[in-house]
């Protein structure tokens, strides 16, 4: 059958497994919107209003479900907008492909009409980038593409698509269906030498992370860290991946470290690392482990084999997948029971915090939270002091979710929202925004809107970017500028895309404002009265300030 390279590219996503595509139309892949015309039900295209939208809803959908979230863009400002999802997806190892138009091979090199050298662009941003020169290859590319973004350390992978590789027509078959690759399993030597680490630590940690576990291989961790019972630290926003209500989980190690999880780092003698890119975040800045060799003994496990060795020399390195590895472990048997209740303990006083200053306050909000959303739930949030409270003081189950960017990426929680509510639309996915973080990505309650996958949305509208106002009142203390916000009616912006929409003015007020947003069907907007001053959950904004300047009186 002769077909165009459009219409082949859609067969082969379609054989690939892949369901869900996010995109922003343009003229350059004209042939491949044609050939989606005809796939409703089997690879639906979710229409977006920005491609930094549309590359994070990918990311988020990667993330959430395992399999690559596909995404559709134009050339030159489309990809570039696009970009910020590409990075997201890399630094959350979350498994994700981008498809960008690019001008025809006729035209290559001159600077043509929004042309880029992608290779160029996203060759250190990417897993791969890579470009069409054959239309007969595009099914070799987008195999190798589906296969890149899944193994090993998942990631993402662009592909550029030459207008004329897409109208060209070819003989050339689709694809038959995905490769069945299966995970690199610990061998005998190497989890013996590990388990005998193990064994004689006095006090051991096991942190974990990443985004590819399966239920099957996070059941098999849990099993042996409580039958084991070492205490588990999660990595960065990965605090989803193991059930925080097991009495061995302790924590995240992530931004705004609590102190108990960041001397348990620095006081362990052996830590097993599990699916842990080892970033900035769980390292509090590389200084809990020494670079390159650690004072603790480490033993780090990872499905990609470049991983291991690239900041800390381990004690042992093991290239095996997350799954694997956690299936072959048998329990071990040590003295450090007291190290790991004291760590539990540490652990569950997180929750308590001070009543906080103005009209809604968030550690009351969050405790009915807990006690109020379905086990299933799916949370996410961009980027923001207000990110503490689905991050910090939430309890994630076995079957909830936490989609939130490693890479700090404001206007991350919309679209991962919707990228949800894609996915599963039954199940209730709650967006945590602040109002800055909001207005990044505002506009995508249109394409929820269109979609039909409308979430909730918390805006913490506080009236400030919160995080640069933090470090600016601790740096420059009583010298404000640049971080005072002027906002729009939220509620009136939400109502016209459709929503459910209501300001909440008090901490008593929520429950019931909340019910209603849940019963909507429409989603909903909450508008949510922050002071300023709960920046933080120990430390209020003039504490802060005051702090700093006593400081700099102490210094002069």
């Amino acid at each position: 059958m002769v077909r165009n390279g459009g219409r082949l590219l859609v067969e082969c996503l379609i054989a690939l497994g892949a369901t869900k595509s996010f995109g922003v139309p343009g003229e350059s892949y004209l042939a491949v919107l044609d050939a989606l015309h005809d796939t409703h039900g089997k690879l639906d295209y979710v229409l977006c209003r920005n491609e930094g939208g549309a590359a994070f809803m990918a990311s988020a959908y990667g993330k959430l479900t395992g399999t690559p979230g596909i995404c559709f863009v134009t050339r030159g400002p489309g990809v570039t907008n696009a970009s910020i999802g590409v990075h997201t997806a890399m630094q959350d190892s979350s498994p994700m492909i981008l498809f960008v138009g690019q001008v025809g091979t006729d035209m290559k090199g001159r600077e043509a009409f929004q042309e880029i050298d992608y290779r160029a662009v996203f060759g250190t941003v990417a897993k791969w980038a890579v470009e069409i020169d054959d239309v007969s290859r595009l099914p070799e590319i987008v195999a190798r593409a589906w296969t890149t973004a899944l193994t090993g350390r998942p990631g993402p992978v662009v592909i550029a698509l030459p207008e004329d590789m897409l109208t060209t027509l070819t003989e050339a078959p689709p694809l038959g269906g995905p490769a069945a690759i299966f995970e690199p399993a610990p061998s005998a030597d190497a989890l013996a030498s590990a388990l005998g680490l193990l064994a004689g630590a006095e006090r051991p940690l096991l942190l974990m992370g990443g985004a590819n576990w399966t239920t099957e291989g996070r059941a098999a961790l849990q099993s042996f860290a409580e039958a084991s019972d070492i205490p588990v630290v999660a990595a960065f926003r990965y605090q989803d991946q193991f059930d925080n209500h097991a009495p061995v989980f302790v924590g995240e190690a992530g931004v705004g470290m609590v102190a108990h999880v960041r001397n348990l780092i620095r006081e362990a003698d052996v830590i097993l690392a599990v699916n842990v890119r080892f970033g900035e975040m769980t390292t509090d800045g590389y200084t809990l482990l020494s670079v390159p060799v650690p004072r603790q003994k480490l033993i780090h496990v990872h499905g990609s084999d470049r991983e291991i060795g690239k900041i800390y020399v381990p004690t042992i390195g093991i290239h095996a997948g997350p799954n694997a590895f956690a299936k072959a472990l048998t329990p071990v048997k040590g003295t450090w029971a007291e190290w790991r209740a004291a760590a539990r303990k540490a652990y569950e006083g997180t929750f308590a915090a001070p009543v906080q200053p103005g009209p809604v306050d968030m550690v009351a909000v969050s405790a009915w939270l807990r006690e109020t959303l379905p086990a299933d739930v799916i949370l996410t949030n961009g980027a923001g002091n207000f990110t503490v409270w689905p991050n910090k003081f939430f309890k994630f189950g076995p079957e909830a979710r936490l989609l939130a960017p490693q890479s700090g990426a404001m206007g991350y929680g919309l679209p991962a929202a919707v990228a949800a509510k894609v996915a599963f639309p039954q199940r209730t996915v709650v967006c945590f925004a602040g109002d800055g973080d909001f207005q990044m990505n505002c506009q995508e309650l249109g394409t929820a809107m269109q979609a039909g996958a409308q979430p909730i949305v918390l805006i913490l509208n506080n009236g400030i970017y919160g995080t640069i106002r933090a470090h600016q009142e601790r740096h420059y203390p009583a010298r404000v500028s640049g971080t005072s916000l002027e906002n729009p009616d939220f509620v009136t912006l939400a109502k016209a895309y459709g929503f459910h929409a209501e300001r909440v003015e008090s901490t008593a007020d929520f429950g019931a404002a909340f019910g209603r947003a849940l019963g909507s069907a429409t989603g909903a907007v909450l508008d949510i009265a922050i002071s300023p001053e709960a920046l933080t959950p120990r430390q209020t904004l003039s504490q802060m300030r005051d702090a700093a300047l006593s400081s700099q009186k102490a210094k002069a």
